[in-house]
């Protein structure tokens, strides 16, 4: 793993001297709750416009929220739809100590989560978090299309995937842009069923196509524990409409199979996303890249809906959610954005990646490659609406989420999705 990790590293490094200053802008140094100042843009902005989003300003993002009733919108995994939608309450208690939130939610395909969760944010002189949720999801149609990356398009199917997750959180932030973040849960057996959901089924399902050898997990889904520790130096500007700073992060997680120990295997996660204004904040570059390595020991395999995966609006634009995958996975984007309005950014992206069976098989040859442009619409601090229209060798995809491109797609309250594996 460290030759992979050190691939990010040289990259960074070897950017000429000119960007390097760039990189070193660590907007940690911003009083809290700044808001960096939204570019003009290239064209006067409709004033219209400009009132109906500045008017979402503090309504839409990351932040803990105010008490009462709220609508839960976008956290939902790759293949809900372009929009999920729900009500929500959330409450604080103990003079502010203590918080207590639920919400529910349904997607366009009709997916459904539901989330409670009682979290202590302001330990330790607001350095540490501690909290623990319960959560439940129904997801209708999850595409699988068999294991690496040569894997046929001839071979989609899809499946559904029912689970509830019981699980324990805490966050310490050594710095305001350095943290240590774990979490320990419980999944009791969730379900694979046939594929459903509000259109007719057009491809077969997962559990005709494909049998345990070319599924592991598929006919009995174990009840599992899990855990991860992650470790994030993180100084963008805003987490949810970056426009300069970094996200580095590294993970190390561990399922265990309650049922027949099979299904048991560790995970290790690397990934850096870097913002970089070319002397005007009217243009900014993206960099991205990921790469996820399985490790099981001798007879254990890991469940097919747990295995790494590429394709879809956070990897490959140009392929289908899921599209590919495999024990091993890198990832890396590139994206020039140009503010065309105050709130409107116009987008070229590049997008290149690959699965593989063993780590040492993680290098440059037979990569995936996509490429494309969109439109991004956002207020100050987060994106809030994206239109990507992508192409690869398997044609076009069009995908409109309501999240920035490299923000990995989260569940109900933001944490990235235990299971199945979600890009």
């Amino acid at each position: 793993m460290t030759r992979h990790v050190g691939v990010i590293v040289f990259v960074v490094n070897s950017w000429p001297a000119s960007v390097q200053p760039l990189l070193a802008q660590q907007t940690s140094d911003l009083p809290p709750g700044w808001v960096t100042p939204t570019p003009i843009g290239l064209f006067a902005e409709p004033t219209a416009m400009k009132k109906l989003i500045n008017a979402t300003d503090g309504l839409v993002g990351d932040a803990d929220g105010r008490d009462g009733p709220y609508a839960e919108l976008g956290h939902m995994i790759t293949g809900a739809g372009w929009i999920s939608a729900g009500p929500g309450y959330r409450t604080h208690l103990l003079q502010g100590r203590a918080v207590v939130d639920a919400s529910a939610a349904v997607s366009w395909n009709l997916y459904r989560v539901a989330q409670g969760r009682f979290e202590l944010p302001h330990l330790a002189h607001d350095r540490l978090a501690l909290g623990g949720q319960a959560m439940y999801q129904d997801v209708l149609q999850v595409d699988y299309f068999g294991v690496g990356n040569t894997s046929s398009k001839a071979n989609e199917s899809a499946y559904r995937f029912n689970n509830s997750d019981f699980l324990g959180y805490a966050t310490f932030r050594a710095r305001r842009w350095l943290s240590v973040s774990a979490r320990a849960g419980w999944i009791p057996q969730p379900t694979v069923s046939t594929a459903t959901g509000p259109r007719h089924i057009t491809i077969p399902n997962t559990i005709d196509r494909f049998t345990e050898s070319t599924a592991p997990g598929l006919s009995a889904p174990p009840a599992m524990t899990h855990g991860d520790v992650s470790v994030a130096a993180d100084w963008r500007d805003h987490a949810s409409h970056p426009t300069r700073g970094g996200l580095y992060r590294a993970t190390v997680a561990a399922y265990s199979d309650r049922d027949t120990g099979l299904y048991s295997f560790r995970r290790y996660e690397v990934e850096a996303s870097q913002f970089i204004p070319l002397n005007t904040p009217k243009w900014v570059v993206a960099l991205h890249g990921w790469e996820v390595f399985s490790d099981t020991a001798d007879g254990h395999v890991v469940p097919f809906y747990l295995l790494p995966s590429l394709g879809g609006q956070n990897t490959l634009r140009g392929y289908t959610d899921y599209r590919f995958h495999d024990r091993d996975m890198q990832n890396f984007n590139a994206e020039s954005r140009w503010a065309i309005f105050a709130h409107v950014d116009a987008a070229a992206f590049v997008d290149v990646g690959k699965v593989a069976s063993h780590a040492g098989d993680l290098d440059f040859h037979g990569l995936k490659r996509s490429y494309g442009a969109g439109l991004r619409v956002h207020n100050a601090t987060s994106t809030l609406a994206r239109l990507d229209v992508g192409h690869s060798a398997e044609g076009w995809r069009v995908f409109f989420k309501m999240t920035d491109p490299f923000k990995r797609t989260t569940s109900a309250f933001g944490r990235s999705s235990v299971v199945p594996f979600v890009p």
